[in-house]
């Protein structure tokens, strides 16, 4: 819900001034610059965090190959999916919020003063926010990182260069990101900021403070009796985490409106690596069940002004001046924003689409005849070839480097990793365009009706209005409803019929040791024979630990020269070598 207000909302403009007309109209209101700004703050603010959420919950679309693992046991981001929203949920979202919305209000109403209220909801939340906040602050600081020490720059003759921290030198390199032998300077700081380096102390520290940003530790916990986790961690997430423990703290001490946004954007950052609908049928479903809630919620009960003008809690965005304040519900913000972020997803899925090649390949065919028999045949049919994914995340700072003079036009080539940032991004800007539409229909009306607008009203049609009518006009409606993130997109070595054009038209089954079976019976069998074995391994609680058990007593054993002792807490941190 969008809403602004005065000191005395709206009736301070039937103040009376002398001679002059004792209203203001609309247009005359809009006009007052402290308003113009307030109200710009808050559009840009909300679609700043989309914008940096969006980019990051970006993952290997199902069109892409995984990429190589560097070192066994790496875990890679990239492959995780989060859990997708089902088509039931459009039901079951209006409902809970509906829930919550009303128990909240009938609360505030019994307790009378909301102060007891906001106290317990402020430590709650702002313990609950402190993941967001630990990731917000982490990607905020490698984002920054990436802009003061970037892996790539241009120097002034516009020649690339890469940065090599082993011999802590920035060497020249072709445009494609290849080093040459030549040695272009020793100065860790790009372009303008290479004064920073004034002394050969400074340059120094320069390069030891880009060593400690830039390094990843791996951090090893066993507990005896529950298993051993390890995982990779920057510097980055040691000071994010510092620095969210000491928000959520003087948050809940100050109750200071700027900590009360930050935890805010948190939660929205959060949320969009979290949340996101399985594919653009239930997006839309959902946006049309929250969009209805939002109306009713807000022109025909008290419910919804009620509970976002009472509690002071990071529920919303608040903006404020001497005399006037808006305030925006984040759920206007996260609602329509993770819909943006599917179709920043989609966008690089069809990126990847455009690369995906297709070979002649000779295989046997195991099908059905009429009379239900197996039949096996050789022909030659074509194999899909998915080009292996590059990470397009983190490169903020070396594609701002590597672009042309004052940054305003960009290299026609770049080294892999910053080229695979270049997607098409044709929906996610065009849902962007819709938002920020909605948003100024929004302010519109608040003027109008003077009154707190459900901003939903307004976002939902324009988000998903920009999207479809873009597919319609692209005429790639075909492809949004294809587009899924349940999983069944992602296979390898699929086999595929091709039409004149080169296209595939359709899938004949999975390539497995030359052979395709259409029945799919070995498909079942296997997928069958997994389930068990993965139960298996659930329900047996001793199985499941046998290999980690051993591996744990071959290790004490050597540690402790047979003396029969065992480990029971093991905490380490590791630094990679350069």
């Amino acid at each position: 819900m969008a809403e602004n207000t005065t000191e005395t909302a709206f009736d301070s403009l039937n103040a009376t001034v002398e001679n002059k007309a004792g209203w203001f109209s609309a247009v005359e209101y809009l006009q007052d610059l402290d308003f113009l700004l307030l109200e710009l703050k808050l559009v840009f603010s909300a679609i700043g965090i989309i914008y940096l959420g969006a980019h990051a919950a970006l993952r290997r679309p199902p069109s892409a190959a995984p990429a190589k693992k560097r070192k066994p046991g790496d875990k890679d981001d990239d492959e995780r999916f989060s859990q997708g929203l089902e088509p039931s949920d459009a039901i079951m979202f209006p409902l809970m919020a509906g829930f919550v919305l009303v128990g909240l209000y009938y609360l505030i109403q019994w307790l009378q003063d909301p102060n007891i209220l906001n106290k317990i909801l402020r430590w709650y939340m702002s313990t609950m926010s402190i993941a967001s906040l630990l990731s917000l602050y982490a990607h905020g600081i490698e984002l920054l990182t990436s802009v003061v020490f970037p892996r790539y720059w241009r120097g002034r003759n516009g020649v690339l260069m890469a940065v090599d921290q082993e011999t802590r030198s920035v060497k020249t390199c072709d445009p494609v990101g290849n080093p040459t032998a030549v040695t272009a300077t020793t100065n860790p700081f790009p372009g303008p900021l290479a004064w920073l380096a004034f002394s050969e102390r400074a340059r120094l520290a320069g390069w030891e403070l880009r060593d400690l940003l830039t390094q990843h530790w791996t951090v090893k916990l066993y507990i005896h009796g529950m298993g051993k986790e390890e995982g990779k961690i920057k510097f980055a997430h040691m000071l994010a985490l510092f620095s969210a423990l000491v928000t959520a703290l003087v948050y809940t001490s100050t109750t200071s409106p700027f900590l009360a946004n930050m935890l805010g954007y948190a939660m929205c950052y959060g949320s969009f690596l979290l949340l996101s609908p399985t594919d653009f049928l239930t997006s839309t479903l959902v946006l049309v069940g929250l969009f209805f809630y939002d109306i009713f919620m807000v022109f025909y009960t008290p419910y919804m002004v009620t509970v976002a003008t009472k509690l002071d809690v990071p529920i919303k965005l608040t903006f404020e001046t001497a005399d006037r304040k808006s305030i925006l519900g984040l759920g206007d913000i996260v609602i329509p924003g993770m819909v943006m972020a599917l179709a920043l997803r989609f966008d690089l899925w069809r990126h990847y689409i455009c690369k995906v090649k297709y070979e002649s390949t000779e295989l046997k065919l195991i099908e059905k005849d009429s009379a239900g028999a197996l039949v096996t045949r050789s022909e030659v049919k074509h194999k899909e070839v998915k080009a292996k994914y590059v990470n397009v995340k983190g490169n903020w700072g070396d594609s701002l480097w590597t672009r042309g003079p004052l940054f305003l036009s960009g290299a026609k080539q770049l080294p892999a990793e910053l080229e695979a940032a270049r997607f098409p991004k044709t929906y996610f800007y065009a849902s962007i365009f819709g938002y920020f539409l909605g948003m100024l229909v929004t302010l519109a009306m608040l003027l109008v009706f003077k009154r707190g607008q459900p901003a939903l009203l307004y976002l939902v049609p324009g988000v998903l209005g920009s999207l479809w009518l873009t597919g319609l006009v692209r005429g790639e409606i075909k492809q949004m409803w294809k587009y899924t993130e349940d999983g069944s997109l992602d296979m390898i070595d699929v086999v595929v019929d091709l039409d004149g054009e080169g296209n595939a038209i359709k899938t004949i089954g999975k390539l497995k040791d030359g052979v395709v079976d259409t029945t799919k019976k070995d498909d079942e069998k296997e997928d069958e024979k997994d389930t068990k074995d993965k139960d298996s391994k659930k329900d047996d609680g001793k199985g499941g630990h046998k290999e980690d058990e051993k591996d744990t007593k071959d290790k004490d054993s050597k540690k402790d020269d047979g003396k029969g002792g065992h480990k029971v807490f093991l905490l380490s941190i590791e630094a990679e070598s350069v």
